[in-house]
């Protein structure tokens, strides 16, 4: 037997050493990949480390492996989660079956970039084939490209690929892969180190190829994406368990977050009922009716076009029918919000980076179709990997808007959809094409595996006053149309069997719910005034002239809060003073000079951004350059905001209210700002001058703040998230991100005794506003304005008429004491069940 010779392993770039478990990915520091080594790097260019082949390069270029003398596989990965960037910032020099030699460049990389669009650029060299190594240098500390760095004992070659089990192979149901960017090196580990544990062989299949599944370079050489199809087979002792286990990886998304099927959302002491299913409610309400499964079906698209010209003049006419389509949905919109859906939908279609991605397939010989195609889903594949919200949100837009094209290319008219009485929409996700046209008379609500609070078709279902639930589990898309359900969006859940005193409880509540909301609204003007005479104000959140003139109808009495951003979204350019000018002025003009204004400047960032703002990507925008912060980055922006403000000065009680404030330096320099303008413009007399409280650092100097500012807002949805450390729209935590947590509940208290310790005035204007649950208890802790969502302005008023002040205060001190939300929504319901029945009996 020949005697294992020593290999060397060479450093492929410059850098700083880093031990392997430091690494801030689980996968890479436990070793699940194999053992190696990180270097943190000053050079761009990654070299060979060994001679040998080039195994397997990945498409995006952020991974390689070479494969050299007896086996010996070395996998190199540049920077951690590189893979969402696509390709962007990586330029391959090799290609797979490309000998090497020692120090050969292998791949050129934009380290600036990286350093701004990924999580790290730590680079990894991994030894995946298993071979013992000992360092040749010290494991921390400079290492120059092309240093010796390892020392690797390696054995006689042998190879297991074909190696056969026992006993006729298995196979698997066929797998739709949900990794955002397939099996690439994390997940494929996690699934090759499981596939280990099985005795039998097992392998991996993708359309007529197949590899070992024990080795994770063979995994890789498949070049998997985002909805590949798969299968798994095995043979030996173990095979069926190594089928049902692996399989089951799989679908889960092999750990990877972001993938796998849809969570479901659970109360942390119950499980999930099989005749209950569980998300998170996206519009409140109720409904009993019929399930109507929603699915387009796939369009038939040909790959290769006639020719270019041809192929341009079919994209042209497609673009050009969707732009009328939509124009014609816009003129015939119900209300703003939804107008507004389609005038985003028909700027997608002029956006140029779509169009370059698809001219330059149709150059390449691709179909009209084809080349659309593959740029809507790109663009929407990249805005679903990069773990905002926001963008995964406009990632469903742009699908939406991308079918609109391709029915118009390939001639496929739209389907008429024939609903019967009382249905209730169940769809994997639903788009603002698909409801636009819906019979409300028909629909009693929404159904959905994706989508959130925050999607527009969750807008949709608030504006028509339709319950929604969303983040259900797939089986929900299981239902056969027919089957009766019952949809309780208060609660997220969706009943599969209710019982017949159930249903007709909903159906006595929900006639009860619609007596009170006609008394409501005939009772809208009087003013909201306590049992016991204390007066409250109920003004409107607004983002528009239109739900201003709304919002006065049914009995605001001023604005609350007007999203100024609502200007400067969904476009190209920033909007002229003029614009914004005429559009504040006009806003307050229809107040009149008896109503508050307040007008909040311009909050957006990474989490809203805006194209012509340049800002780098945040792996975190909600804790990066958002309102008050991005502003006073660029004072010019605000500047000019102030300017356009200060123009509708007199027409209405003016106040302008800074968000994202967390320091004193802050609010001086805007005010300074402020002044300046207004000195320019030659007025008198400042607006009032306030901030909004959405960050815990801002409540708790509350009392440093209130000397300098006219007056606070809370903002309990932001406030909510940043003290509880929750995403509120993540969909497992929506639920528990909850501003009746007793922690919001005192900070919302200590900002109120610090105001009025200085004679300021408080109001809320978040989600907790809008809740007549929460009515009493912030009438208790001294708010003195609610602002809120325009429809819900009778609802909020007549709550504030029906309790005493005393009792409310007396109903605060007695949950700021509790240790949950629930527990505190627990007393606020039997608070308002004894309310409800005292003011029936003073009625009668």
């Amino acid at each position: 037997m020949a005697t294992p010779q020593p290999l060397q392993l060479h450093a492929p770039l410059s850098g700083v050493l880093m031990p392997l478990d430091q690494v801030p990915d689980p996968v890479f520091s436990s070793r699940v990949i194999g053992d190696g080594v990180c270097i943190d790097p000053t050079s761009s260019t990654l070299c060979a480390p060994v001679a040998g082949v080039v195994s397997n390069v990945q498409a995006s270029g952020h991974a390689i492996t070479v494969t050299g003398e007896n086996g010996l596989q070395v996998l190199m990965h540049i920077g951690l989660d590189t893979v969402n960037l696509a390709g962007k910032g990586f330029t391959r020099l090799v290609e797979e079956g490309e000998q090497v030699d020692v120090g050969q460049s292998l791949i050129e990389f934009d380290a600036d970039f990286l350093a701004l669009n990924a999580r790290s650029l730590l680079t990894l060299i991994v030894v995946v084939s298993g071979e013992p190594f000992t360092w040749l240098v010290a494991e921390t500390g400079v290492v120059e490209s092309g240093q010796p760095l390892l020392s690797l004992q390696t054995d006689a070659p042998t190879t297991d690929e074909s190696l056969p089990g026992e006993g006729e192979a298995l196979l698997s149901q066929p797998i739709t892969l949900s990794n955002p960017n397939g099996l690439h090196a994390r997940p494929a580990a996690v699934f090759a180190q499981a596939a280990k544990r099985f005795a039998a062989s097992v392998f991996l299949h993708k359309q007529h190829e197949r590899v070992n599944a024990k080795s994770l370079v063979a995994i890789m050489t498949l070049q998997t994406a985002h909805r590949d199809v798969v299968h798994v087979s095995a043979a030996g002792a173990d095979a069926e368990a190594a089928i049902e286990i692996l399989s089951e990886l799989l679908i889960s998304g092999c750990g990877e977050a972001g993938a796998g099927p849809a969570p479901m959302v659970l109360n942390v002491t119950e499980t999930q009922s099989s005749t209950v299913l569980r998300g998170v409610c996206a519009s409140a309400g109720s409904a009993f009716g019929q399930v109507v499964q929603i699915a387009e079906p796939p369009l038939p698209v040909t790959e290769l076009g006639a020719t270019p010209q041809v192929e341009r003049d079919d994209l042209a006419r497609g673009l050009a029918e969707a732009l009328t389509q939509l124009q014609q949905l816009r003129d015939n919109a119900l209300g703003e919000a939804q107008a507004d859906i389609f005038k985003a939908h028909q700027e997608l279609l002029e956006d140029p980076s779509l169009l370059e991605v698809a001219q330059v397939l149709i150059n390449e010989g691709k179909s009209a179709a084809f080349a659309w195609r593959a740029a809507t889903e790109s663009t929407a594949s990249l805005f679903k990997s990069l773990g905002n919200a926001l963008l995964a949100e406009r990632a469903a837009d742009l699908a939406d808007v991308g079918q609109r094209v391709l029915k118009r290319i390939l001639r496929v008219e739209d389907r008429v959809l024939a609903l019967p009485d009382g249905a209730i929409l169940i769809a994997e996700q639903l788009t603002p094409s698909q409801t636009a046209g819906l019979d409300t008379r028909k629909v009693l609500g929404f159904a959905t595996v994706g989508g959130g609070a925050t999607s527009h078709v969750a807008i949709l279902a608030r504006a028509a006053g339709l319950p929604a639930i969303c983040g259900l589990p797939p089986q929900v898309l299981d239902l056969a149309d027919g089957t009766q359900v019952l949809l309780d969006a208060d609660k997220g859940e969706l009943h599969l069997a209710p019982d017949l005193a159930t249903i007709e409880q909903l159906q006595a509540d929900r006639q009860q719910q619609q007596k009170r909301q006609q008394h409501e609204l005939a009772n809208a003007a009087l003013a909201a005034c306590t049992r016991d005479g204390h007066r409250i104000e109920v003004t409107a959140n607004v983002a528009s002239l239109s739900e201003t003139e709304q919002a006065l109808t049914l009995g605001g009495e001023g604005v609350g809060l007007l999203r100024s951003e609502f200007l400067y979204l969904d476009r190209n350019h920033a909007p002229s003073h003029d614009e914004q000018a005429s559009t504040y002025s006009a806003i307050a003009r229809a107040l009149g000079p008896a109503r508050n204004l307040v007008v909040r400047t311009l909050d957006v960032g990474g989490d809203k951004p805006l194209a012509y703002v340049p800002m780098a990507a945040e792996s975190n925008p909600f804790l990066g350059m958002r309102g008050i912060r991005l502003c006073l980055e660029r004072p010019q922006l605000l500047r000019e905001q102030f300017r356009a403000i200060l123009a509708s000065a007199g027409l209405s009680r003016l106040h302008i209210m800074l968000p994202m404030v967390t320091q004193l330096s802050e609010l001086r320099f805007a005010r300074q700002l402020l002044e300046e303008e207004a000195l320019a413009l030659g007025l008198a007399e400042l607006p009032k001058l306030g901030i909004m409280i959405e960050v815990p650092a801002a409540a708790l100097l509350a009392d440093l703040f209130a000397p300098h500012v006219d007056f606070f807002s809370i903002g309990t949805n932001d406030l909510t998230q940043y003290t509880l450390a929750m995403d509120r729209d993540h969909p497992r935590l929506a639920s528990q991100a909850d501003s009746f947590h007793p922690s919001v509940l005192r900070l919302i208290a200590s900002t109120v005794t610090a105001a009025h310790a200085h004679g300021k005035w408080v109001g809320v204007c978040g989600a907790l506003a809008s809740e007549t649950l929460a009515t009493p208890l912030l009438l208790g802790l001294g708010v003195d304005e609610l602002s809120v969502s325009v429809p819900l302005i009778p609802a909020v008023k007549a709550a504030v008429r029906e309790v005493n002040r005393v009792d409310c205060q007396a109903l605060a001190q007695q949950v700021l004491g509790l240790e949950s939300a629930e527990q505190v929504r627990e007393a606020l319901r039997v608070y308002r069940a004894a309310t409800v029945d005292t003011s029936l009996v003073l009625e009668n």
